[in-house]
């Protein structure tokens, strides 16, 4: 049996967040932290700042082509939605090193995007502050289950069997052949990175929300987040995705089922798009 932090510190040597991600972070975390400063860390990385000014023109954000520098880009985003946003351009190459042989990576990432942008629809429909950071943790809830293909590829794929075959949850029947579910893993990951507490506290939370304390309804969020990318997945009916979420789940949003499938449209009409923009180097997705 395995621990979270175990499978984290296998992968460690392996992931390391980009030098200027450290340095954007140091500018937040500091009370000095000067958005001029921020502006030139990005600029000094030319495919940074036209990935970055290609999502800020995007639809997520709707300035259709307004924001044409990397200063006045945080000037309008600010720091901590700078920071996100760096940090969700940097995942493909942080994970570089790490190609699971039981996992296809482009199927992983498509989901992940789907999963985010499912997520910032859902706090856009139940009027939640932050979409865009909901985005961000959205697509980076699942890579616990990177961290466990990893390290115990085995393991995770007979879990994976089980929960397919008996209808059980994966999360329950990991903590079983695993001894951790991959919303631990995840949430060590964010700790491990040092992020803010709401990551770890969402995405660690995702399985079971009610228990997320403050980060409950967020949490919530991604759960109804990841039905729809289940069902995504597995070409299921929006009405299936909707009967499999907790009745209480709905309530903490005061969201209706219903809802599910203009939702899941809303991400499945930008899925694409924003593919490429977060993981420009994928052969097909």
């Amino acid at each position: 049996m395995y621990s979270a932090q175990e499978l984290v510190s296998q992968i460690e040597a392996l992931t390391s967040l980009p030098t200027v991600y450290q340095r954007i972070r140091e500018q937040l975390d500091s009370p000095e932290g000067a958005i001029h400063e921020v502006a030139r860390l990005v600029s000094a990385d030319p495919a940074l700042t036209a990935r970055l000014l290609r999502v800020v023109n995007s639809a997520m954000y709707g300035y259709d082509g307004m924001i044409d520098s990397v200063n006045r880009a945080v000037t309008i985003l600010g720091l901590q939605q700078v920071h996100d946003l760096v940090l969700a351009m940097s995942l493909e190459s942080v994970f570089r090193g790490i190609r699971p042989e039981a996992m296809d990576m482009n199927r992983f990432w498509r989901a992940s995007v789907m999963r985010g942008l499912t997520a910032r629809a859902i706090a856009l429909a139940c009027q939640q502050t932050a979409p865009e950071r909901i985005f961000v943790i959205g697509l980076l809830a699942d890579l616990g289950h990177l961290v466990m293909y990893h390290g115990v590829p085995r393991l995770a794929l007979e879990a994976a069997s089980q929960a397919t075959a008996s209808g059980e949850a994966l999360y329950a029947v990991e903590r079983r052949t695993i001894g951790c579910d991959f919303a631990e893993v995840g949430a060590t990951l964010m700790d491990h990175w040092k992020l803010p507490a709401s990551f770890a506290g969402v995405i660690g939370a995702q399985t079971v929300p009610r228990l997320g304390g403050d980060y409950a309804q967020d949490a919530s969020v991604v759960h109804v987040a990841n039905h729809i990318v289940h069902a995504d997945e597995l070409a299921l009916s929006s009405e299936e995705a909707a009967a499999g979420v907790d009745p209480l789940v709905w309530a903490t949003l005061d969201l209706q089922p219903v809802a599910i499938a203009s939702i899941r449209e809303e991400a499945e009409l930008h899925l694409a798009a924003y593919v490429s923009l977060f993981f420009p180097s994928g052969r097909s997705y």
